[in-house]
């Protein structure tokens, strides 16, 4: 290696050194305008060159995301690894200088930090490593994490570690328009220890719903699984999600409504355990027909006609009721079943009189365990299925609500994108 090369080589050296230059550059020999004759420059720098390779240390730090990164991955992208060499010191911040805990390996040659990264958010790096001779390198590395405009996540039910009624699907709603449906239903997983075979369906861009193509078996266990972080939903629009939810199935809860005969009979596990006299929607406000998933549970709640579109003349609604007993949702229109205390108890089992809604005896109050409307709601949880017949209406939409199963299978597999 020529001089010049050498020196242009073992800059970054030289700088480390400079008490080794000022020696070798100002020792002098017999003077000059060459500073030396070539063979003490030769020797000096050679000095230079073991002194560089004794102090350099063999160990190589790697960050990712690389340094400048940006849209990074709030879950697997962070990581500091070393080789030859082990990790002695990593520390990450945020930009306002919070700290983020992480673990080392086992044998200290990699390190995560320990959780979820918060999304748009600048992270910075800093990492220290040995290697065999205790040696010691440094590298530090920020980068930004993908922004929520750049990002989506669905919005999933039933909830991690809940039990549920044979009727629930796993439905998910994106905050963004999903255009890549194939490759995001292809992150996502939903099985069943019943080993039913589970299929999704997309209603629209931002909601996907899986279910087998009859109820889930009864005490069975149904797994989630979101491997969503990184994969393209939208253009320029990527997920987010690394998660795994599992829930319980209970046992098989099928309640019947027979707006003809007045009656709902209540069927578990193929047998009839109670039959309760009703009150349906009236012939001018029929209630929808169809197989309707309990979406939602409230001892008491309030309900006003104007938000269904029932007004008086002064657009007011027809009705405000605000302490409705026992009433559970079945449809996201504002279908209900629900204890009714205001209606006289002769109608029960005889005349068809809601605005839609199906109506059980109840009490004021809802703390009378005795009523028809107290013991439904005892005995009901969030996925059993009411099967509404005879009230000459349509079929309720399979997007109205948890409401799928009004879809036959060819028709539920038809909207899979995979």
């Amino acid at each position: 290696m020529t001089d010049s090369k050498r020196r242009r080589a073992l800059s970054a050296a030289s700088a480390l050194l400079g008490g080794v230059l000022v020696l070798t550059a100002c020792g002098g020999g017999d003077g000059g305008s060459g500073g030396g004759s070539s063979e003490s420059r030769e020797k000096s720098q050679a000095e230079v060159d073991e002194a560089a390779a004794k102090k350099t240390s063999a160990a190589r730090i790697k960050i990712t995301p690389k340094d400048g990164a940006d849209n990074a991955s709030i879950n697997n992208d962070a990581e500091v690894s070393v080789t030859k060499g082990k990790l002695t010191d990593v520390s990450m911040k945020s930009a306002d200088g919070t700290d983020v805990p992480g673990t080392f390996s086992a044998d200290k040659t990699s390190w995560k930090p320990e959780g979820q990264l918060q999304r748009a958010t600048v992270y910075k790096i800093a990492a220290e490593a040995e290697d065999g001779e205790g040696r010691k390198a440094h590298e530090n590395a920020s980068f930004t994490t993908v922004s929520p405009d750049n990002s989506f996540i669905g919005n999933f039910t039933p909830e991690d570690g809940s039990t549920v009624g044979v009727g629930m699907p796993v439905s998910i709603n994106f905050d963004k328009g999903i255009t890549n449906k194939a490759a995001v239903q292809n992150g996502i997983k939903v099985s069943s220890s019943s080993g039913q075979e589970v299929v999704g369906h997309w209603f629209n861009e931002k909601r996907l719903d899986f279910r087998p193509e009859d109820y889930w078996a009864g005490n069975s266990t149904v797994t989630l699984k979101l491997d969503l972080d990184g994969v393209e939903g939208a253009d320029g629009v990527y997920g987010v999600q690394q998660k795994t939810v599992t829930f319980k199935i209970a046992r098989n809860q099928v309640s019947i409504v027979d707006a003809k005969t007045k009656t709902m009979k209540i069927t578990r596990d193929g047998k009839t355990v109670k039959t309760i006299p009703i009150s349906a929607g009236s012939p001018e406000n029929k209630t929808y027909e169809g197989r309707m998933v309990i979406s939602e549970k409230f001892k008491e709640t309030r309900m006003n006609g104007a938000t269904v579109g029932f007004t008086d003349d002064d657009g007011k609604g027809e009705y405000d009721i605000k302490d409705v007993p026992h009433a559970m949702r079945l449809s996201t229109s504002g279908t209900f079943i629900h204890g009714n205390y205001w209606g006289d108890k002769s109608i029960f089992g005889n005349a068809n009189t809601s605005h839609g809604c199906v109506g059980l005896a109840d009490a004021k109050g809802a703390n009378d365990a005795s009523t028809p409307g107290a013991w439904f709601y005892n005995n009901s949880m969030v996925g059993d299925v009411v099967d509404v017949r005879n009230t000459g209406d349509k079929t309720i939409a399979p997007d109205n609500g948890l409401n799928g199963w009004n879809m036959d299978w060819a028709q539920w597999k038809a909207g899979s994108a995979v």
